[in-house]
């Protein structure tokens, strides 16, 4: 089994062009019977499309997620229908009733490709960019498996090698998150990656000449990419046979990503849409769908119109597929019995298992001493990561502050990196500071599957990430975002720096489990809880973003129903020192639980029974049943106190009409981390009163 390109000449019959041609107008008709969506792009892309799906990429239709396979995203996900066409002509599962239900209620051809709804869809793309940075973390991904289990094979003879295609468009390049991706993967050297961009100058506003004038190209020369141009066909027409020849000779280039630049005009061949806005995104309307039917020889009366030869002649992808893959599984046997302990490593990972005795290495913590989440983290990492080979990940370049590397001696770089720790299947990964692309290519590394990633920042920077954030969420991939400095505490900073809305507002995205501990044990019992959620065991995977102190914070003892997001860490006691009925509930999250369990003294001291609640995870909290939820928060307490340095919108619902939210509704300012928390109310002194205060309330 080799990926080595076998020849530049490409096999290219009538019935390929009328396969061309037929992609062509079913994106047309689809658009207009459903009346909205992105027809030009799709019609002057069809050649290049078919030619990956065709005659270059090795997949299987009858097993999309065939390990061995290829990759394929489309970054320009407005234009879903390039994608849709070549799923239904190669026989992915996709037939024409799914084309003609496109953008329709249940359908399987939703107006942007989404990840675990179609078959052959890769990657959920739409926000113009996040593909780019999706193909790069695939491209990463891939080295590092074959690090993983086949790191001495010569290049291009692996059954773990294979290739990351993208196309992307015009706006994926303007788009910053793509020079973000594409610099880092300039400066990692990702030779299985193939970027072809659809330069048809075309923007919803026009002429691209409205907002762009550099040199594209020259840009991604300057990346360390391998780059080509591809000329169009006399009649403006995308050449597959210089698509296919580009292609073959970006895989030839080994130790550079490729980027190949194909000039487009966009609805092509539509007489009077090509070149024009409107062709991207607005049905072409149906004179002028009759005419381009008319210039491409289909009847103009016919809607979805594919002959049995055309169907006949790409099914066949079918079988090639079959024979790529009875060739590739040929290779992988003869890998297996080379190497057995590295293939028992793989079956175990690939079935989503980790290892006997993980659980044992994670670090349980001395109580009464003061020690940073992010510190506590760090030491889980560094102690996971020797038993766990496929868990990496790295920092946007703040790794001393988060404490994300997990082996000080190798770093994910290429080899003729001069630092000496540089090692092409490392551990640590440096992001640089990128925070947006960090993420997006974090969801594309949990896409390819078979390693398990983290990547880290401050907290308040989670909003240059947000987008790709939500993405992981929409897709459910097991991705984990270590985000600390997250409060006032950090300090001198300033509000710049110190989080405010953050945690409400990563609260607020459907699927995303933010998990804020409060000592260092929780936080162990958190990256432990994190790990058992994406083994295949447990289900749809989620998004997990830790939220992490800088400061020190008390260490309790170990509880292990922090695993549900909310537990009782102290009992209200009565006045001999047995447990008793609450009179108010102080729940509190992360560096303020101190806080909360101070007041609860006083109050104590004051003969008032009161109940701490740590709730590291309101979204696992939420999944627990009501029967537990009321046992740590009872119905019949209505005096209520919520403390978390942030604003209060999560609470309202907790604490209830008579509760009280000890929280800050405004930015922080430049001082010591202590005196923020008690200008700004931080102290047991504050919620004490506040707690009196919910307690007269609830007695009205």
């Amino acid at each position: 089994m080799s990926t080595k390109p076998t020849t530049t000449d490409l096999e290219w019959t009538e019935l390929d062009q009328r396969a061309v041609d037929t992609a062509r107008v079913l994106a047309a008709d689809a658009v207009q019977k459903v009346g909205n969506g992105h027809p030009g792009t799709a019609m002057s892309l069809a050649p290049v499309a078919y030619t990956l799906f065709q005659k270059v990429m090795r997949h299987d239709p009858a097993d999309p997620d065939w390990v061995g396979r290829d990759r394929f995203v489309l970054s320009a996900g407005h234009s879903s229908l390039t994608l849709y066409t070549q799923l239904y002509l190669a026989g992915f599962g996709l037939e024409l009733e799914d084309l003609k239900s496109f953008r329709t209620w249940g359908s399987k051809t939703p107006g942007h490709p989404e990840y675990g709804h179609t078959k052959g869809v890769e990657t959920t793309t739409g926000p113009l960019g996040q593909g780019v940075a999706n193909a790069v973390g695939m491209a990463m991904a891939a080295r590092y498996e074959r690090g993983l289990f086949d790191p001495e094979a010569a290049p291009g003879e692996s059954p773990f090698d294979h290739f990351v295609y993208c196309i992307a468009g015009d706006g994926c390049l303007q788009e910053g998150i793509s020079a973000e991706a594409s610099s880092l993967a300039g400066h990692q050297k990702l030779g299985n990656l193939v970027l072809l961009w659809d330069d048809n100058h075309i923007s919803i506003e026009g002429d691209t000449e409205t907002a762009v004038s550099e040199d594209v190209v020259k840009r991604y020369e300057a990346y360390g990419w391998h780059v080509q141009r591809v000329a169009p066909k006399p009649d403006g027409d995308l050449d597959p046979a210089a698509i296919y020849a580009a292609v073959q000779e970006a895989r030839k280039v080994t130790d550079r990503p490729s980027f190949i630049a194909m000039r487009s005009i966009i609805a092509w061949p539509a007489p009077n849409a090509q070149n024009t806005e409107a062709a991207h995104g607005s049905a072409l309307g149906d004179e002028e769908v009759a005419a381009t039917k008319r210039v491409l020889g289909f009847d103009p009366e016919k809607t979805f119109e594919v002959t049995d030869e055309v169907i006949g002649h790409t099914r066949k992808a079918r079988e090639r597929g079959k024979q790529a893959r009875a060739e590739w599984e040929k290779s992988f046997q003869e890998w297996r019995s080379n190497n057995a302990e590295r293939a028992a490593e793989y079956d175990r990972v690939a079935a989503g298992e980790l290892p006997k005795g993980w659980e044992e290495k994670i670090p349980v913590f001395e109580p009464g001493k003061g020690v940073a989440t992010r510190a506590a983290s760090g030491k889980v990492l560094q102690a996971l990561g020797a038993v766990i080979p496929e868990l990496w990940g790295g920092s946007a370049d703040l790794a001393g502050s988060n404490n994300t590397t997990i082996d000080k001696t190798s770093s994910f770089l290429p080899a003729d990196n001069p630092l000496p720790e540089a090692d092409p299947y490392g551990r640590t990964i440096h992001f640089g500071i990128r925070e947006h692309a960090m993420a997006a290519e974090m969801n594309g590394i949990a896409l390819h599957g078979n390693t398990r990633i983290y990547g880290g920042t401050f907290l308040v920077f989670s909003d240059y990430m947000r987008n790709a954030v939500r993405l992981s969420a929409l897709m459910h991939l097991p991705v984990t975002y270590v985000w600390t400095h997250d409060s006032i505490g950090l300090g001198e900073d300033g509000p710049t720096h110190q989080p405010v809305e953050h945690l409400a507002s990563l609260r607020a995205i459907p699927g995303l489990n933010v998990v804020r501990p409060a000592d260092a044990n929780e936080t162990a019992i958190a990256w432990r809880e994190i790990l058992k959620r994406w083994t295949k065991e447990f289900g749809k995977g989620a998004p997990h973003g830790l939220a992490l102190t800088r400061q020190g914070v008390p260490t309790y003892e170990p509880n292990e129903d922090a695993a549900r997001g909310g537990y009782v860490l102290f009992e209200a006691e009565g006045p001999s020192g047995q447990s008793a009925e609450p009179q108010v509930v102080l729940i509190a999250t992360g560096s303020e639980v101190h806080v909360a369990v101070e007041a609860r003294e006083a109050l104590q001291a004051d003969g008032v029974p009161t109940r701490v609640v740590s709730m590291p995870s309101v979204e696992w909290f939420e999944e627990q049943d009501q029967g537990y939820r009321d046992s740590v928060l009872p119905p019949s307490v209505k005096a209520r106190v919520a403390i978390e340095a942030g604003i209060g919108l999560t609470w309202h619902k907790y604490v209830g009409d008579a509760g009280r939210i000890v929280s800050l509704e405004h930015f922080g300012a430049s001082a010591d981390g202590k005196v923020l928390f008690r200008e700004f109310g931080f102290t047991a002194e504050n919620v004490a009163a506040v707690a009196r205060e919910s307690i007269a309330a609830a007695q009205r």
